[in-house]
């Protein structure tokens, strides 16, 4: 009974194993990609799993105000910057294509600025882009686009490193983080962890110093006539200390904040400052983007990882157990088969000894004499 047990355990113990290894080597590696059912949230935050838009303020910033038919003037007040990311379904399907099929996925982004004493919008962009499924970097990729303000449609632009999320199971090393501004991805540096609403957060940090955005003539040329008179060039220089909090397992961010800077600077007369803004996530935004990566980190894990340990460690014990039961009922099976023979040897008749077999033969051998 014992052996049969066993070997049931043992059974169960290898077919544990088998499965831990299934899910750690198989299905684990299947949910840390980007999906593909992924869906902008409606205005009732639904379905469940959606992409929240991202909100953050600069309180009394500084910055240019563009009207059309008027002269461009700065402005100081309250901003919000808010982010969608939408991911198209229809695009992955057509375009990702070749060595991109299955690989990688296409996401939208839209970004507005406003002015929040006024509603105004301040800016805005749209973008569209192919992100590869585990690493969320940007690939290469012959439709992506970038349109920021003005009137002449999306440009062309070469998307790279991270942008709107790091890699599942974010390391703590650098990274790339591509910059809208200066259209190029630059180094991100790993500055530590922190606890962002009780979630332990890598904490990353990007500075850029002062560069010349290269910006058109036309463009520089009506900046300077409404803000430096008298200047004949100029040119806008750009700064950005960038610093973002990712959720490490699940790689989302949990709080972002960009302290920027925009100055036009004339070769003749003062400087004016055309943007300076600390931009910081909102607290409901921070709230949502942690709720969002726990959830995520939680079923990573538990297909990642704690499904995987706990069928090894059943299994193992399975084994161990049914092995032990195996080896028990042999050993019991062979005392037992021992006891009997050391009982059917008691009850067997004793062997005779060589003089009892000579004395039997006399015996026999006069008494037939006898009857002779």
């Amino acid at each position: 009974m014992k052996a049969r047990l066993g070997a049931v355990l043992f059974g169960i113990g290898v077919l544990c194993l088998v499965l831990a290894a299934g899910a750690a080597l198989f299905v684990a590696p299947t949910v840390t990609k980007l999906p593909y059912d992924l869906k902008l949230c409606n205005a009732e935050g639904k379905p469940e799993g959606c992409l929240k838009p991202s909100v953050a303020v600069a309180e009394n910033a500084k910055f240019l105000q563009l009207k059309k038919d008027a002269p461009p003037t700065v402005q100081t007040g309250t901003l919000e910057s808010t982010t969608e990311v939408a991911p198209q379904a229809g695009s992955t399907e057509a375009e990702m294509t070749g060595d991109l099929e299955g690989k990688a996925v296409v996401w939208g982004a839209y970004g507005t600025v406003k002015w929040v004493q006024t509603g105004e919008v301040i800016s805005q962009y749209s973008a569209e882009l192919a992100l590869d499924r585990k690493t969320a970097a940007a690939v290469d990729w012959d439709k992506q686009f970038l349109q920021a303000d003005g009137p002449e449609g999306p440009s062309e632009v070469t998307f790279g490193g991270q942008t709107y999320k790091f890699p599942f199971n974010t390391e703590r090393k650098d990274y790339e983080y591509f910059d809208r501004d200066l259209r190029k991805a630059l180094p991100i540096r790993f500055d530590g962890t922190e606890k962002i609403n009780g979630t332990e957060a890598y904490r990353f940090q990007q500075v850029i110093e002062e560069t010349d955005l290269g910006m058109a003539a036309d463009r520089v040329g009506a900046l300077l006539g409404a803000l430096a008179p008298g200047a004949t060039s100029g040119k806008v220089m750009y700064s950005n200390t960038r610093t973002i909090w990712v959720e490490p397992v699940s790689g989302n961010f949990v709080k972002v904040r960009e302290q920027q800077k925009k100055t036009l600077v004339p070769d003749q007369g003062a400087s004016t400052a055309l943007l300076d803004g600390d931009f910081v996530y909102t607290d409901q935004t921070i709230a949502n983007s942690v709720e969002s990566a726990g959830k995520n980190r939680d079923k990573l894990l538990l297909i990642g990882r704690t499904i995987p340990l706990v069928l090894a460690v059943v299994g193992a014990l399975a084994l161990i157990v049914g092995l032990w039961l195996v080896l028990a009922g042999r050993r019991a099976t062979a005392a037992a088969r021992h006891a009997a023979g050391d009982a059917d040897a008691a009850t067997a008749p004793a062997p005779r000894t060589s003089s009892e077999q000579v004395t039997s033969g006399a015996s026999v051998r006069d008494g037939e004499a006898g009857r002779r």
